[in-house]
């Protein structure tokens, strides 16, 4: 297997550079190239020496995938399919808001003045997911593996070349924020997803806040556990999609091994350790958990957290057990949350003229299986 450069830690690529011979300040070059410049070749980086670069070349790819399909929503959500390097195949998205909209990445983002756009990359952390909640395009593929943190760090840097543009009319536009939401479950894979943000986050890498990003995940306890102890502030969202187990079992399997009477106390131990407020996420489907009475389930579940809820138009997918509810239910679920005191928003839905939901444009491309 070749060793690819985003797949290295700061500390790795300062001993790589060492051990080609070259002076150690070689290694921040290195790493501008890629990460803030984000060449797509070593060819590019022209401060660096050519012998150094052939040396390089010799031993290290740099980056570790390859857009195969690209598609362009009405709404200007960008939704590209990657090839890895093994052929397997994993999906990114990029969304332009007006400033203010996009309610995930601003759970716990600063606010930037004088922006009227702001673009949230969406990255993929598995190929597939283990997690196989009913509604989910992924959840339907089955889990093939983890992704490694280039292979996450990459989806970013192929979207901040896209804003980078010249042919694109957002030229010269930056990342505001990323969203481990896309394919699979991000605690699953709890290694790869840190060092891909502490590399997203550090000064010598790609140079953005932690508050900026966010870690969406069905619920993982130990994961969880873990990330209640890091330093870094990123963001944290809990897709919850039902307030009691019964309903949340069917939805979220996951919650036969982490059920709510455990997952609540995590998220308010959570808030206790970080002083971060906690997102739910909930996906409202036509009869199935878009009632008035488990709108105030939901309200028992969490109140009294310092916390805020993201109600989500559900995508159409295959399964035709999970319709996305009409507009008028989910007003209504919204104002019941907010009638018993939940700090309660409705997220807009994007691309959905090309099925941008996580793993729709994936699930178009894998071979029908036998």
């Amino acid at each position: 297997m070749p060793v690819f450069l985003t797949d290295l830690t700061i500390e790795e690529v300062n001993k790589l550079v060492v051990s080609l011979g070259e002076p150690a300040y070689r290694a921040k070059q290195l790493l501008a190239w890629a990460y803030q410049k984000l060449a797509v070749s070593l060819d590019e980086m022209t401060d660096l020496p050519l012998s150094f670069r052939q040396k390089l070349a010799a031993q290290v790819n740099l980056h570790t995938l390859t857009p195969v399909h690209e598609a362009i929503a009405k709404d200007g959500t960008v939704k590209v399919l990657f090839n890895l390097n093994d052929g397997k195949t994993v999906e990114a998205a990029l969304m332009s808001y007006r400033a203010g909209q996009d309610l995930v990445a601003q759970a716990s983002a600063p606010v930037h003045k004088n922006k009227s756009h702001r673009y949230t990359v969406c990255l993929s952390t598995q190929v597939g997911c283990p997690i196989a909640c009913p509604f989910c395009a992924t959840g339907q593929q089955g889990f093939e593996r983890n992704l490694t943190p280039g292979e996450i760090i990459d989806q970013a840097l192929y979207l901040a070349r896209r804003l980078q543009d010249k042919n694109n009319s957002r030229e010269g536009e930056r990342i505001d924020n990323i969203v481990f939401m896309g394919m699979g479950e991000p605690l699953a894979n709890y290694d790869a997803l840190w060092q891909a943000i502490e590399m997203l986050n550090s000064p010598d890498g790609f140079g953005l806040s932690a508050r900026s990003m966010t870690i969406s995940t069905s619920g993982m306890l130990p994961g969880l556990k873990r990330l209640s102890n890091e330093k870094l502030q990123v963001g944290l969202a809990i897709s919850l999609h039902a307030a009691d187990n019964n309903l949340r079992n069917q939805l979220v399997p996951i919650n036969k091994k982490y059920p709510l009477g455990e997952l609540i106390p995590v998220c308010e131990d959570y808030f206790e350790k970080t002083g971060r407020r906690v997102s739910f996420e909930y996906a409202l489907f036509n009869g199935v958990n878009d009632s008035f009475a488990q709108a105030q389930a939901l309200a028992d579940l969490i109140r009294g957290m310092n916390c805020h809820v993201n109600l989500i138009a559900a995508n159409n997918v295959s399964n035709q057990d999970y319709h996305p509810s009409p507009k008028s239910k989910v007003l209504a679920f919204q104002k019941e949350l907010k009638n018993r005191g939940i700090n309660c928003t409705l997220r807009q839905s994007r691309g959905q003229d090309i099925d941008a939901g996580c793993g729709q444009l994936r699930s178009r491309f894998l071979s029908p299986k036998s």
